[in-house]
């Protein structure tokens, strides 16, 4: 009796673990964790824009544009080293043109002549003796394409005509449009000071009431 009674209380022996479950088992719980941490690191897409906000395409630049413009590669290069010959020695000067687009446009004059030392020839004028030069200036971190056109006297000075942010950096802008950009600069703003009375004739005295 006393040996049946202890064989009917003996507990079955314990199955044993296979090693190799148990590591598959961490590799997964590895391989979902680094998943859910890549998840969380990933930045959310940005909202699709609207049709009318599309970027369009910039098409090709035109011939009519070109017209009186030299854009061979041996007038580029010698213009440009021209162009560093006279920066390096500082026979340049601002014209008022640049600064007033300078101030109008974000950018500074020393904007203007680092891209003078910088950047690059793209065009010529030659019946204006101008240059047109190429280049970057960084705003707020980011850099922004910058347009300048010297003019070149026979003196070997350069007068720094006018400098813009163009709405298409990889054109060459066109003879006219420039001298449209000039002679629009060329213009002076009329201004009057106004006095505090009113002209004769009318019934308001032309001057401010309190607590009106």
């Amino acid at each position: 009796m006393t040996k049946a009674a202890t064989s009917s209380t003996t507990t079955p022996p314990r199955r044993r673990r296979d090693p190799q479950t148990g590591t598959d088992l961490l590799a997964l719980r590895a391989q979902l964790a680094r998943a859910e941490k890549e998840a969380r690191r990933a930045p959310t897409p940005p909202p699709a824009r609207p049709a009318n906000l599309q970027p369009k395409p910039v098409g090709p630049q035109r011939e009519a544009d070109l017209a009186g413009v030299d854009t061979t590669d041996h007038t580029l290069a010698r213009a440009h080293a021209r162009l560093r010959d006279a920066v390096y020695d500082g026979k340049y000067h601002l014209c008022p043109h640049a600064i007033g687009h300078a101030r109008a446009e974000g950018f500074l004059e020393h904007d203007i002549i680092q891209v003078l030392v910088a950047g690059r020839v793209r065009a010529v004028y030659p019946e204006d003796r101008r240059w047109l030069v190429c280049g970057f200036f960084e705003s707020c971190g980011v850099a922004l394409p910058l347009h300048v056109v010297v003019e070149h006297g026979p003196d070997g000075y350069l007068d720094v005509v006018t400098a813009f942010v163009p709405k298409h950096p990889h054109h060459i802008i066109s003879r006219a449009r420039l001298a449209v950009m000039l002679r629009y600069d060329d213009e002076q703003i009329r201004t009057r000071t106004a006095t505090p009375g009113n002209k004769p004739g009318n019934r308001s005295k032309g001057k401010w009431r309190r607590g009106g």
